[in-house]
This record gives structure tokens, C-alpha cells and sequence, in this order.
């Protein structure tokens, strides 16, 4: 191994300009500002317009964590791209971005991880990374998940929005970067939260399109209690391996899926509040973009600093979760 972590050398997110507030939902479905702040938090969220597409705000947000990292696309060595909308099923959304930005030295591959896809990301990337295989990484989270939910669906179509955001993951001195990483999934919740049309299995006709197959199904409550029991565990697992504990923490990031969720999960870890990170009211739910978003957003506000300790949190369809603990 070499003497060196993995950390963030920058960050970039994108998101269309278009904006699907509470009160045009009210418009479209049998809702109200009310019924959705109080159970979600969210008082808007992006929208794509049509004619645009994944890689479009995947490549905008890469370019922004470039140009923060100072280094050039030719010394990318990995491309992660994290996303359950992609521009299309073949070739993947990340040879897509590659071929945008130019970074022709790198491999490039798509992650299907939901929610968590971000981090799955930085938990693979990390030691290649460490151990002098590859410099650096290209992380990115995109998703315009606005284009499968159902718009009759109260329970779905209040919750998701649009956006993408971007790391650059890259060699850093030992006691920084990535402390501890961990990752974990469970298929037997399949039927929790998917999307059943458009595989092999529920194919992609006419009919399946009229039952709406392709749109997002979920079962909020119990996607809600083993969101916050798996999210808290891994937190507090990655906090030991890092030999942590809750009051190091400077500035936690869950990924925002639901404002309930991050007060029960910051809450069950102890976090003081003014060091949890909410942008939800303005986002919604990104799926995998939610937390490079979230994070470039504390990088401009300058909510984080050198040496500081974030821990990223998150928990998605899958189901899948993960957790991150880095020192700036």
C-alpha cells in the first residue's frame, strides 16, 4: 500500500433550471403544500425539460469538479457513474460522460446502487486509489427521475427531483481523506421501492407502458423504518473504524430523501442539529445525486473546512446503504 488515502479534491453539481413546486403538484394530483412539507419536507424540486437528458447535467457537474481539482480529464484514470436514469440502456452513461469531457485515458462504468450510488462509488474508487492502481477517480451521481414517477401517484411523484453532482477523488496525505468506508445491500425488499418494466423480466411493450410499469412503486412506510435502523447502524459502524465518535463529527451529510428520516437517523446518532445538512425543501429526492449535490452545496457555503470530519450517510432502493467518514 501506498502512503496516501483518498480524498476529495473537488466538486461540482448541476440541476435543470426547471422548478416543480408544491403548489404545481396541486395542479396535477390530489395533494397540498401541507399534506407534502409535513411528511417530506420538500417544498420543491427540479425539473428536466423535455429534450434533455442524464449526462447533459452529469457532464456539467464533472466539469465543475475538474476545473475545482485543478487537474486536466487526461489524467483520469476512473469513471464512476452512479444513476438508475440512464440516457440509455447501451453503452453506459459514464463511457457517455467520458466522450464529453474528453478523459479518453479512462475506464468508465455505470453503477446501479439507487440511492447510494455516490457512495458506492467512493467505496470502490477508494482503494484502487490507495494502492497506487489508479490516481484519480471521477465520481458522479446524476438522475432525471422525474421522467419515472406517475404523476396520479401522491405517494411518488411529491418526492423526486432532478439534478446531478460530481466528485474528484484523488491521492491526499494519510490521516485525510476517506477514513472508513462501508457498503451494504439487501435484495429481499426488492418490492419496497423499484420499478418493475423495461428488463428482460417485465420486458417493455405497449402494455406494459399503459400499467405503468416503468414508474417508481414504493411502500413509504416500510421503506422509512429500515432506511433509518440500516443508515444509523452503518454510521456508527464507519464511526468505529475510524476510531470516531459522534461529537468529532463537524458536518453530516444523509442522503435527502426525506426530512423525517434525517431528524431520526441524526437524531438516534446524537448529531447536534446544527451540524446536520438539509437541502430537501429545495431539491426533493435526487436518488444518487442527493449527496454530491449536498456536498458541493457545503463546499460553496463554506460549511466545510481542511481537517474538518464529514460523514456521508445513505440508503436506497435494493435496498442498498452505505456510509463514508472523511477528514477534509
Amino acid at each position: 500500500m501506498n502512503n496516501v488515502n483518498a480524498g476529495v479534491l473537488g466538486t461540482g453539481h448541476s440541476y435543470p433550471e426547471g422548478v416543480l413546486t408544491n403548489a404545481d403538484l396541486e395542479k396535477l394530483v390530489e395533494t397540498s403544500d401541507e399534506w407534502i412539507t409535513t411528511r417530506t419536507g420538500i417544498k420543491q424540486r427540479r425539473k428536466a425539460a423535455p429534450g434533455e437528458y442524464t449526462s447533459q447535467f452529469a457532464v456539467r457537474a464533472s466539469q465543475e469538479a475538474i476545473a475545482r481539482s485543478g487537474i486536466d480529464p487526461m489524467e483520469i484514470d476512473l469513471i464512476l457513474c452512479a444513476t438508475v436514469t440512464p440516457d440509455q440502456i447501451l453503452p453506459s452513461t459514464a463511457c457517455l460522460i467520458q466522450a464529453e469531457l474528453g478523459a479518453n485515458k479512462a475506464a468508465a462504468m455505470d453503477i446501479v446502487a439507487a440511492c447510494s450510488g455516490f457512495l458506492y462509488g467512493l467505496t470502490i474508487a477508494n482503494p484502487m486509489i490507495r494502492s497506487g492502481q489508479i490516481k484519480y477517480a471521477l465520481i458522479i451521481g446524476a438522475e432525471l427521475l422525474t421522467r419515472y414517477v406517475d404523476y396520479t401517484d401522491r405517494s411518488t411523484c411529491v418526492i423526486f427531483g432532478d439534478g446531478a453532482g460530481a466528485a474528484i477523488l484523488g491521492p491526499v496525505d494519510v490521516d485525510h481523506g476517506i477514513l472508513a468506508a462501508r457498503i451494504k445491500s439487501d435484495g429481499r425488499f426488492e418490492e419496497q421501492l423499484y420499478a418493475p418494466g423495461g428488463g428482460t423480466k417485465g420486458g417493455f411493450t405497449a402494455e406494459t407502458i399503459a400499467r405503468g410499469d416503468h414508474f417508481f412503486k414504493m411502500r413509504g412506510n416500510e421503506v422509512f423504518k429500515v432506511a433509518v435502523r440500516s443508515m444509523t447502524e452503518i454510521s456508527r459502524s464507519v464511526l468505529c473504524e475510524a476510531g470516531l465518535k459522534t461529537e468529532d463529527i463537524d458536518l453530516f451529510i444523509p442522503h435527502q430523501a426525506n426530512q423525517r428520516i434525517t431528524d431520526a437517523v441524526s437524531n438516534a446518532l446524537n448529531v447536534d442539529q446544527s451540524k446536520v445538512f438539509s437541502n430537501i425543501a429545495q431539491h426533493g429526492n435526487t436518488s444518487s445525486a442527493s449527496i454530491p449535490i449536498a456536498l458541493d452545496e457545503c463546499v460553496d457555503a463554506e460549511r466545510v473546512k481542511k481537517d474538518d470530519i464529514v460523514l456521508l450517510s445513505s440508503f436506497g432502493g435494493g435496498f442498498t446503504w452505505g456510509s463514508v467518514a472523511i477528514r477534509w
